[in-house]
């Protein structure tokens, strides 16, 4: 992994977005000597003016590509989604390509070099990546991952292990000296009696040794044989350090307030909120200028299905635990909590409407928080706002639930493009420790990641309740 502004982004995928964008670009490169294939001189003249637009149709088609999902490593593994979204790209690039002959009137590429550039990119992306999949399935280039700890809060990284392929999790390994009880894991290693943890590393060819050791007194942590190890060229990293960098979350029971305290992140400050707050203005009146029409349909379908109000309001939790009225395009029957009881969505909620399931599939219900963006209680992105009821309630179950509200909440947010829709306690602790990473991480970097991400969450259909 590579950090890039505080977050955390796979060495494997740059590499191969720098590979696809060699291939965009000389895509339209052949595209171009193909269609001027007669005319050597006009294509030796043109070299210098053909990187701009070679460049320009590289990066469209690589935020496109990205759009479609297809730079989220945990689809790797659905080779036949992967297809129809790479094909889906290609046919969005297109367009792409025919807008950047109508920009740059200089580059004719005509029909036929149109064609080849198309056939190209398509025909060579798709060769990268089923190389990249090959590679990711080989197991001897993944480093070898052994936990030294054995105790509760290793349960987590031991069922999210089976699905990364990044590394290999050899095993897990109580500290020599621990005290504390072992919990059902795979692969756990026993040492003999007078066996050293280098001598295990060196066993079983280990790279990475991961510390969950809760309890570091009474030589619970092993400092001479982690030294060791050190010195032997074997990286040493702690659990929350590795959790975070390897699944995008904070480990809520590793969490204390000193590493909040005296760790990296959870850095406010006024450049920080300026930027975020010029970027959500920016990015809101954008998006405004866009789907006003489309907000205007959707709130004529839903005045002529169920009557009024078209607009639904709402108390959430902001920043501070401020209290603000979010607005968006109503989904639900009215009457839908006569009750007086407030409920999660669930899926299939029989209390939306025939409207409403649309809107909300296409998002088209957030849409008016965009006043809230505007009137500074929210940002575009940030944690999703809460109810004052599951905030009281969840604050009272969730160790750090408050800590979320430190910043404003969004439109949109980490959780939302890396977790399903939550309706209970677990999925509100899972998505918390999502939101905590976007919380300790923000920048601008992060937002745009998150705003890409969305997309692809709107374009293929996920999370809706």
């Amino acid at each position: 992994m590579v950090r890039i502004f505080s977050h955390y982004v796979s060495a494997k995928l740059m590499l191969l977005v720098f590979l696809e964008a060699l291939i965009l670009m000389l895509s339209l490169r052949l595209g171009y000597a193909f269609h001027l294939s007669g005319s050597a001189a006009a294509l030796a003249g043109s070299e210098a003016a053909l990187l701009p637009p070679a460049a320009t149709f590289a990066l469209g088609m690589l935020v496109v590509m990205n759009s479609m999902g297809l730079y989220q490593l945990d689809h790797w593994k659905d080779e036949q989604s992967v297809r129809v979204r790479l094909v889906a790209a290609v046919l969005l690039g297109l367009g792409l390509t025919f807008l950047i002959m109508c920009l740059v009137p200089s580059l004719e590429l005509g029909p036929d070099g149109w064609a080849i550039t198309m056939i190209v990119a398509l025909i060579g992306t798709a060769l990268v990546r089923f190389a990249f999949y090959k590679w990711d399935k080989l197991v001897a280039f993944k480093p070898r991952v052994l936990v030294l700890g054995t105790g509760s809060r290793v349960m987590k990284l031991a069922e999210l292990a089976q699905r990364n392929h990044n590394h290999m999790m050899v095993g897990y390994v109580a500290s020599p000296s621990s005290t504390h009880h072992y919990v059902p894991l795979p692969h756990v290693l026993t040492m003999a009696p007078g066996e050293s943890l280098l001598s295990v590393v060196e066993k079983y060819g280990i790279d990475q040794i991961v510390v969950a050791v809760r309890d570091r007194r009474g030589g619970g942590f092993p400092v001479q044989e982690l030294l060791e190890c050190r010195l032997k060229g074997i990286k040493v990293t702690e659990l929350p350090t590795y959790f975070e960098r390897e699944y995008q979350q904070v480990l809520l029971e590793s969490l204390n307030a000193s590493w909040i305290v005296l760790g990296e992140g959870f850095r406010q400050g006024f450049l920080r909120t300026s930027v975020k707050r010029l970027f959500d203005l920016a990015a809101s009146t954008t998006l405004l200028l866009l789907t006003l029409p489309v907000m205007l349909l959707a709130a004529i379908c839903i005045f002529l299905e169920s009557g009024q109000p078209v607009l639904f309001r709402q108390e959430r939790v902001g920043q501070g635990g401020r209290i603000f009225t979010i607005y968006k395009l109503r989904s639900m029957k009215n009457g839908a909590e006569s009750d007086g009881n407030p409920r999660w969505a669930v899926a299939n909620d029989d209390r939306t409407t025939r409207v409403g399931r649309i809107i909300r599939n296409l998002r088209i219900d957030e849409l008016p928080q965009i006043i809230n963006v505007f009137k500074g209680e929210m940002s575009f992105v940030g944690p999703r706002p809460e109810r004052p009821f599951f905030v009281d309630k969840l604050t009272k179950q969730i160790p750090y639930y408050a800590l979320r509200h430190s910043i404003k909440p969004g439109i949109t947010g980490w959780a939302q493009v890396r977790f399903h829709y939550g309706a209970s306690l677990d999925d509100a602790i899972e998505k918390l420790q999502y939101e905590l990473y976007y919380v300790k991480n923000h920048t601008l970097f992060l937002d745009l990641v998150v705003l890409f991400a969305t997309v692809e969450v709107v374009l293929w259909d996920r999370g809706v309740r």
